[in-house]
């Protein structure tokens, strides 16, 4: 399934280490994840989310505020493959795995998670094994050096991540399918009330997906009450508002104890243009 990132040829598993006809070889980590992203692609400052991300990342999702989106791509993702024997789907910037091991009750598909955080990877190992989850593989790797051999895919599932158009039309089959999920308008639009002066609306994503072709777009928003200080940072962590807030702005928000917040979220499914 997977291919060398070094030379592109196909990797064998033999024990616990991943082999090319080239020499190439890449060891298994004790969790049974494989780190695919080559040496000249780990930049220290562009390597994902470290363990507090991942760790704040976690105690969001698991108190269910997004269950409901995981839920709907699930679904999504079940309906396009529902005629297809043994689908093959790829989480595209999967995190540490919470959408990813949703998408796993999808009968007889395997699911294969990639992220660039080493840490958000072995964060989804956990999960897998924790929640007795078989049909899981996860490796480190990134969006733009997908680690997967040419037409592998029938779909590819990326909440809020990056797009790749040209990886994406590679790995998916002809006639492939592709999930994008991004904010919608008035995604988190009480957060950013309290963080700016003027709180703006989030602007449609523009993907350059000139490989695909968009089938449909729909919505989904609703209103959560985050009844506790930690809940309302850990959401905030996850945001790219994290890096870009003055300091004013996150004092506001270290001393709120409750907030309601709308969570939007734009939905676009894609085809593959041709093979």
């Amino acid at each position: 399934m997977y291919i060398c990132p070094i030379c592109r040829k196909k990797l064998k598993k033999l024990d616990k280490v991943w082999h090319c006809q080239n020499g190439h070889s890449f060891d298994i980590a004790r969790k049974g994840y494989v780190n695919l992203l080559t040496t000249k692609k780990r930049n220290p400052g562009k390597s994902g989310d470290n363990p507090e991300m991942v760790k704040a990342r976690t105690m969001f999702l698991d108190k269910g505020y997004y269950l409901s989106l995981a839920q709907e791509v699930r679904n999504t993702a079940r309906k396009i493959t529902s005629e297809i024997d043994d689908p093959v789907i790829i989480d595209s910037g999967c995190g540490e795995g919470y959408y990813t091991c949703v998408t796993s009750k999808i009968e007889k598909a395997s699911i294969y998670g990639i992220d660039i955080s080493k840490y958000a990877i072995d964060h989804c190992m956990s999960r897998v094994h924790l929640n007795g989850i078989k049909n899981c593989e996860f490796a480190v790797a990134s969006s733009f050096e997908l680690p997967f051999r040419d037409r592998f895919a029938d779909l590819i599932i990326s909440i809020f991540a990056p797009v790749s158009n040209d990886e994406y039309a590679r790995v998916l089959k002809k006639g492939g399918k592709l999930i994008v999920v991004s904010p919608s308008p008035k995604h988190l639009i009480e957060l950013k009330s309290i963080l700016y002066v003027e709180p703006y609306e989030n602007k449609p994503n523009i993907y350059g997906l000139n490989k695909f072709d968009l089938l449909r777009e729909s919505f989904l928003e609703y209103r959560c009450q985050l009844s506790s200080n930690e809940d309302i940072l850990h959401l905030f962590s996850m945001t790219p508002y994290y890096y870009k807030t003055p300091a004013d702005g996150v004092k506001k928000l270290e001393e709120l104890n409750s907030l309601q917040v709308t969570f939007g979220f734009s939905i676009r499914i894609y085809e593959k243009k041709f093979d």
